[in-house]
């Protein structure tokens, strides 16, 4: 796909903000316990676990998620908080609290890295001298 946008750009960032989301947390693995699980009664209400109710990332979404985060190389630290605080819908008030930005600027460097991203996808602009015929080798017409 050679005809990326700035708008396709964020779209796909938002996207993979929200199967990151849907991703199953990260446990440590290896702990083992030879204790019984603690059988509760109805009437306790399970009052100390937290239930999080989360839809599964589909195979899809997970490889654009992969290709997604892929994309954030090419951004320093600054623009790859920048894009995903705004890939996260945080409203600008909150991005500029945690990045110490002013809006206006908080929006320009957003954009700016939006389109380092998108240059990046598009692959590189055809020179101007690649364009025109070579002026040596054509015959002159009298």
């Amino acid at each position: 796909m050679a005809d990326w946008t700035v708008q396709k750009v964020a779209d796909q960032f938002q996207e993979a903000a929200i199967t990151a989301r849907r991703l199953p947390p990260a446990k440590v693995q290896g702990y083992a316990s030879y204790w019984p699980d603690i059988q509760r009664q109805s009437w306790e209400g399970y009052s100390d676990e937290r239930i999080v109710l989360r839809f599964a990332a589909s195979p899809a979404a997970i490889d654009r998620f992969g290709q997604t985060v892929r994309w954030l190389r090419w951004l320093d630290e600054e623009q790859r908080r920048l894009v995903w605080l705004r890939a996260q819908q945080l409203p600008w008030r909150e991005v500029c609290t945690r990045t110490g930005l002013i809006r206006k600027t908080a929006w320009r460097r957003w954009q700016h890295a939006l389109v380092l991203v998108t240059v990046h996808l598009n692959g590189p602009l055809p020179r101007f001298s690649a364009a025109l015929p070579d002026v040596s080798t054509a015959p002159l017409s009298s």
